[in-house]
Formats: C-alpha cells, structure tokens, sequence
C-alpha cells in the first residue's frame, strides 16, 4: 500500500522495533506538543495561546516535563500569568464557600471550592493538544490494519504492545475493523502478545540469573536493558528515558 502523509507516523512507529508501537507514537506526539508549548517556537508568547495556558494550566506529568525542559523564563512567564488567574478564581469561590454536609441518609459532595480546584487540577493544555492527534493515530493504526497487507505483517512480527495499549486497541477494535477482521485482529494480537511475554520473562529472569556467580562470565543475551523494557510491557512508557529537553 502506497504510504501517505497521514499514515507515516504510524508505520515509524510500527517499524521502530519498540516494545509498544502505540507508546512509541505517544512519546512523539508529546514531545511535540511539549515543543509547541514552550519550545523555540515561543508559542506561549501568542496571546490565544497564552489565554489557553492560563485558563487549563497542566497536568503534573506535563508540569515535570516542561520544567525538565530547560526554559527558565517560558516556564516562569506561563506560570506567573496562570497562577494570577488561578488565584483569582479561587479567591471568588473561597468568598462564596459553604461546606457540604453528609447526613445519615446522605453522602456529602464537593462544596464550590472543591470543585473548582477538582475542574482545574484535570486540565492540561498539553493533554488536550494531543489528544485528537492520538485518537487520530488509533484509527489510522485500524485503518491500515485492515488495508495493508504489509503493516498486517509488521504487527504479526513485531514485539506488540504494552499492557495498557494491549487493551485499548481490544476496547476500540470492534468499532474499527470489519467483523471478519476483528477476529483476525484478535487472534494476531494475542499470538503476538503471548509470544513476546515469553520473551520479556525470558529476558528479566536471565537478568536475575546473571546475579549468581556461576552465571558471572556467561553472556547477557538481550537482558541489559530488561528491566525498563518489561517495566514499559506492563504498564507502558519508557521509565528509562531521561528529560525531553527538544533534542
């Protein structure tokens, strides 16, 4: 199948020999939004932008990573703004505050304050702008899936997946792929996934071989890096990656 521009961060992905082809997706698709957000591009200094900032702030995965990034002054110009907004919302609502008791019969909910700070803290505008790229990602991995024979191959031979994306491609396959494909789907993702466990146990439990003094001499095989790579198949991501600093 003749590859086009939407499908090539796909099959990057799916021929990067990674754990988790979707992880790997993921990682780009969020060091790119971590660019666009306090990169040299300097999009905090556009005014909508900045309003969006204000207004969401970020998570505290995307609040490490942008500090691990390295740019003192956008960071400290995002957050001197946000915060001023932050802190005056919150001073409105603390104003208005009256606590929400639970009775016998009842179970209290969130007073005014509890809620703003609940809304604000599940805001994050780095989330938010990659998130319809990733959903974009997924239909495009189905898309292929069903209509390229080769990408099919790729899966088939690959390492898999990664638990957690293990189990979003199953939850989004019935209303992706034709019935005659999801069992087709099914059937390779599983024979791939019990392939590769096999052999992520194989790797880590080689690893706590090599530790006994009999084993001291014997090769590694591939089990240096089994511990972030049976880490990132069970619960995914990349736990030895260090800071994403644009480069």
């Amino acid at each position: 199948m003749k590859e086009k521009l939407y499908t090539i961060p796909i099959n990057d992905a799916v021929s990067a020999d990674d754990e988790c082809p979707i992880c790997n997706a993921r990682r780009s698709l969020e060091n790119d939004a971590i660019d666009y957000a306090i990169g040299p591009g300097a999009s905090y200094m556009e005014s909508d932008i900045r309003e969006m900032t204000d207004s969401k702030g970020f998570c505290e995965r995307h609040y490490k990573k942008m500090y691990e990034y390295g740019n003192s002054l956008g960071n400290a110009l995002i957050l001197s703004t946000h915060i001023r907004k932050a802190a005056a919302d919150l001073k409105k609502e603390m104003a208005s505050y009256k606590a929400v008791k639970s009775g016998l019969f009842t179970k209290g909910g969130m007073s005014n304050v509890e809620r703003y700070i609940d809304e604000l803290t599940g805001k994050c505008f780095v989330c938010d702008y990659y998130r319809e790229t990733y959903k974009r990602y997924i239909a495009t991995f189905f898309y292929l899936y069903e209509n390229d024979g080769d990408f099919r191959k790729k899966i088939k031979d690959g390492k898999g997946f990664c638990l957690p994306h293990m189990k979003e491609l199953l939850s989004e396959a019935p209303s992706a792929l034709s019935a005659a494909m999801l069992d087709d789907f099914a059937k390779t993702l599983f024979e791939v996934q019990s392939r590769n466990l096999d052999r992520i146990e194989e790797d880590i439990s080689w690893f706590v071989e090599k530790f006994k003094y009999e084993n001291k001499d014997k090769d590694w095989k591939q089990s240096k890096d089994a511990i972030p790579r049976t880490i990132q198949k069970l619960a995914g991501g990349y736990p030895a990656d260090g800071p994403y600093t644009g480069e």
